[in-house]
């Protein structure tokens, strides 16, 4: 039995430097249409439009809009996997505050310029097998990350850094996610400032 289902992967890869210009082309309107107009409106020809490519052009590289929007947030995803190694790479603030508010600043920063972007990202976005996967990696990369610098901080105190380094991942996912995408939208320096004082205070205050 074949399935009905539309193909949620791009239909080729860019060898030459030229069509890699013109698929980021479409990447970037294809961000651009799905914010301004919402996941609905947002077809492939208003994408194509504000690509400046053809429709035709853009079925060459897209076979249609969900396989654009798994692109999307293929790249933040991937975008956010970068952000943790290089940290984990480099040299860290010695002040557990500072360094929470690295990981909230960074968090911020991949979900500032487009937030009815991340909205759509969020609630929309097919969930392909792959898609699945990188998102298990981005949370394990995440958390395997924490949970080291709990255990090697002198300054952070708790029972499970396990747990507890789950619970400063999910908390800084979740919330950024829902407050910048939000209807209101919260402002972003009291935000970060609260939420850096939460989860430092979490993590230096110590078992009950």
């Amino acid at each position: 039995m074949t399935s009905s289902r539309p193909p949620l992967h791009p239909r080729k890869q860019p060898k030459q430097v030229r069509a890699e210009l013109t698929r980021q082309r479409i990447l970037t309107a294809a961000a651009h249409v799905f914010a301004d107009h919402g996941y609905a409106a947002g077809t492939t020809n208003r994408i194509a439009e504000r690509a400046g490519v053809s429709i035709g052009s853009l079925y060459q590289y897209y076979p249609n809009k969900d396989a654009i929007l798994v692109e999307l947030v293929t790249a933040h995803l991937s975008a956010g996997i970068s952000v943790t190694e290089r940290h984990r790479a480099g040299e860290l603030p010695s002040a557990v505050g500072d360094i929470m508010r690295l990981f909230v600043r960074a968090a911020i920063d991949n979900h500032r310029d487009h937030p009815e972007l991340l909205r759509v990202l969020l609630e929309q976005a097919p969930r392909t097998p792959r898609l699945l996967e990188m998102i298990r990696e981005y949370e394990e990369v995440s958390v395997a990350f924490v949970q080291e610098l709990i255990e090697q901080h002198p300054g952070i105190h708790v029972g499970d850094p396990r747990t507890a380094a789950r619970i400063v991942v999910s908390s800084i996912e979740f919330l950024v996610h829902g407050l910048i995408a939000a209807p209101d939208p919260v402002d972003l320096p009291s935000f970060e400032d609260e939420l850096v004082t939460m989860l430092t205070r979490y993590l230096t205050a110590g078992p009950l």
